[in-house]
């Protein structure tokens, strides 16, 4: 007998048959549970995600978030009326589910998380084989189509459910990237979020002091997103008041990882990646030569400290879905963003907090026997006054009037001619003093801006600059 999803329909306590989901975003499937999206939408998606990926089996994780179990529930009955099987990995971080999509050799995945969002948010990170993002552009466009259909569940055997623990595995996978002994006076903030799960099998006790390292959807003590200066007071007190020489902060379901330096200052996440270049020039001395790959607001100090290294920076396009596919391209050992995402040619190209995490405190250890501490590493590697990203709320950000404005009065009409010009995120137009980047979110209904120049005035008259070209454009 055939089971149509108007039988399933009971299930829903809000149904709203006009109902249009907002949810679908560049990079994965995320918005406020109930409202951007819900239960009914989430069983649609398990149903056609099957189909959409060629694949008779998918591996699912979530994260701690109050509505993860509900949605984890609906998904995976999309998933089995659909005739597909599915592999419970339970409680993960987002980077567990990356690494068994490969090593298991699953052709389909989600991670049900909002990542850095607040406890109201909640959504899906897909991934196909190898754990390659499934984008808006390669895959969740065509996934949206399809749940604007009623999936039918014909008579066919359901598929099942296997419940299964992998954390030792992942955790001796991981571990081995790991070898210097750990000397470090380390505070790590958890953010109440996954990375709680294996932090101290990870890092152990030993000089190392923990906050908001319990799992908790609630996100009692703030929000798991460390970008903001807000959600690093806990930690940046822990470290001075403990005397850490290093500061970890983990975001919410464990694929970033950012950095305070022993004197309690946050550590912007790009010059994290010349940092990671020690590890491979000074401790490993790799002789063979390296390429990086950094996103498009990247410091000229990072681009030109790789540079000093001998190693070949490739700048791209801001998001994982874009990193992923690059790193391989351009064979790229490691690589990482402004947003403090990491990624590894030796974790399948993918993006990891946990690894990031133990690199900088392998190079910390090593380089402190030559008199060096975490800020006077940094300090090497900052020279130019950099404004961090700034965020403009527009009512349109898909509209590309006001980035088309600021690039033809910097272009043509600044009395200033650009040495370079990158239009692949927006732009980033440099001069020989300085550059900026301004382009859309992806994922947030903002411009992003960000400018760096030789020096701090300079910096803060071409940022007060553009800050009026936006405001006189939008009347903001």
């Amino acid at each position: 007998m055939a089971v149509v999803w108007g039988r399933i329909y009971t299930f829903a306590d809000q149904i709203n048959k006009n109902h249009k989901m907002k949810a679908f975003k560049a990079y994965d499937i995320r918005g406020v549970y109930g409202r951007d999206f819900t239960r009914e939408d989430v069983y649609k998606i398990g149903f056609f995600l099957p189909k959409l990926l060629h694949t008779k089996k998918v591996l699912v994780g979530r994260d701690m978030r109050l509505s993860s179990p509900e949605i984890y529930e609906y998904l995976t009955r999309g998933i089995t009326d659909a005739g597909a099987n599915v592999t419970n990995l339970g409680l993960a971080t987002t980077p567990m589910v990356y690494h068994f999509t490969c090593s298991k050799s699953f052709r389909a995945s989600v991670q049900i998380t909002a990542s850095h969002n607040p406890m109201e948010y909640n959504g899906l990170k897909i991934c196909r084989e190898d754990a390659k993002p499934v984008s808006y552009e390669t895959g969740l466009q065509e996934l949206e189509r399809m749940v604007e259909r009623e999936p039918v569940v014909i008579t066919k055997p359901k598929g099942t459910i296997t419940d299964v623990d992998w954390r030792m595995a992942y955790r001796n996978y991981v571990r081995k990237w790991f070898f210097t002994p750990f000397r470090l006076k380390t505070a790590i903030d958890c953010s109440d979020g996954m990375t709680s799960i294996l932090a101290r099998e990870f890092f152990g006790d030993y000089k190392v002091t923990y906050i908001n390292d319990t799992p908790d959807g609630n996100f009692p003590h703030h929000q798991p997103n460390p970008l903001e200066a807000k959600n690093r007071k806990d930690i940046v007190k822990l470290v001075k008041e403990t005397g850490a020489e290093i500061g970890i902060i983990f975001d919410g379901d464990g694929d970033r990882a950012m950095f305070i330096d022993e004197k309690g200052n946050f550590v912007q996440p790009d010059y994290i990646i010349a940092l990671i270049s020690l590890f491979f020039t000074d401790i490993l001395r790799t002789k063979r030569k390296l390429n990086v790959l950094h996103d498009i607001r990247t410091s000229r100090s990072v681009i030109e400290y790789l540079i000093s290294k001998g190693i070949e920076p490739h700048m791209w396009r801001v998001g994982r879905a874009y990193a992923v596919p690059m790193m391989p391209k351009k064979l790229c050992t490691y690589g990482g963003e402004l947003a403090g995402h990491y990624y590894f040619s030796f974790f399948h190209n993918c993006d990891n907090g946990f690894i990031a995490a133990f690199l900088v405190v392998a190079i910390l250890e090593h380089m402190r026997k030559q008199g060096e501490t975490f800020s006077s590493l940094i300090d090497k590697i900052k020279k130019y006054a950099n404004s961090g990203e700034i965020n403009y709320r527009v009512a349109d950000k898909d509209k590309d009037d006001i980035i088309s404005e600021i690039r033809v009065h910097f272009a043509f009409f600044s009395g200033e001619k650009p040495t370079a010009v990158y239009d692949f995120d927006g732009y980033r137009i440099e001069y020989s003093d300085w550059w900026f980047n301004v382009r859309k979110s992806n994922t947030e209904p903002y411009l992003r801006v960000i400018v760096e120049a030789r020096t701090e005035e300079m910096m803060k008259a071409r940022l007060a600059e553009i800050d009026r070209i936006i405001r006189a454009y939008k009347n903001l």
